[in-house]
């Protein structure tokens, strides 16, 4: 039974995004009304179009399936509604506070890389160990601690190009595929066109198997990826997390994803620290 937000259906109704984003959570009707106090046979008359939703209580629906907040503003504008919530440019003075912060977490992660992503995998900042790897790897020269402008690299995209990192990933199978299978998750849930793209460029880099088009999408991610990095003649082994901001109410922030890397044994502790005292 298809149950995503497919990229290619046309713009729905307020009562269809609803009913399908419930089908989505895997909720009854019973369920989600209970979650939004509100009565099943009201919220039918919702999604079959027969009653109109107010505002408030599109936010409190929102809220109960536990949408993303562009998610909830495509509702509130289905319904007629305008947004409730902002997608502000991290480049904007009013997100100086936030700039600020996000350098802050991606400067105590050093000697050890980290960088601050959309939700489309561009790469938005880094620190001053990623910044070495890709300029060590890639001979690319990416500002530290600065928001980078539009176009900016795509993390997956390098991930899978030959000419990118994928020859200096020594466990770049496992790797990808696991990377994979979350885009494969994020494009079923969120039906965006761009996410869809992106998947579609995954899945035609040279070398990827077959097999990966049809992943276990029901199969619980990795809470931990392992990552192999070849820098010369040594190996080094990290484990990548992947985390995001805490209840922000922007969303730009909302989807920010920090990948910070850690050292999986004391050899690449130890290589990382001399990496940076060598540092020019």
């Amino acid at each position: 039974m298809r149950t995503e937000v497919g990229a290619d259906d046309p713009a729905p109704g307020v009562g269809a995004l609803l009913r399908r984003w419930r089908t989505a959570r895997r909720l009854s009707q019973m369920d989600l009304a209970l979650a939004a106090e509100v009565s099943p046979r009201h919220l039918s008359f919702l999604e079959t179009g027969r009653a109109r939703p107010s505002r408030q209580m599109l936010l409190v629906l929102g809220s109960a399936l536990d949408l993303p907040l562009r998610e909830r503003n495509a509702l509130l504008l289905a319904a007629g509604f305008a947004g409730a919530y902002h997608e502000t440019g991290l480049d904007e003075p009013r997100m100086a506070t936030m700039r600020g912060a996000l350098e802050l977490i991606l400067r105590q992660h050093e000697p050890f890389g980290a960088v601050a992503m959309d939700r489309h995998w561009n790469v938005v900042m880094v620190n001053g160990a990623y910044a070495r790897f890709t300029g060590a790897l890639l001979g690319a020269t990416l500002p530290p601690l600065t928001v980078i402008p539009t176009p900016r690299p795509n993390a997956l995209r390098l991930l899978f190009d030959p000419r990118g990192f994928r020859p200096h990933v020594a466990n770049w199978e496992p790797v990808a595929r696991e990377l994979l299978l979350r885009v494969h998750r994020e494009a079923l849930w969120s039906g965006d066109p761009a996410t869809h793209a992106l998947l579609a460029d995954l899945l035609a880099a040279p070398g990827v198997p077959a097999g990966w088009r049809e992943p276990d999408v029901e199969a619980a991610p990795a809470l931990v990826v392992p990552v192999e990095l070849r820098l010369g003649e040594a190996t080094a082994r990290f484990f990548s997390t992947l985390t995001t901001l805490g209840a922000p109410q922007d969303i730009t922030l909302q989807e920010l994803r920090v990948e910070s890397f850690h050292a999986a044994d004391a050899e690449t502790e130890a290589l990382m620290r001399a990496m940076s005292a060598a540092r020019p």
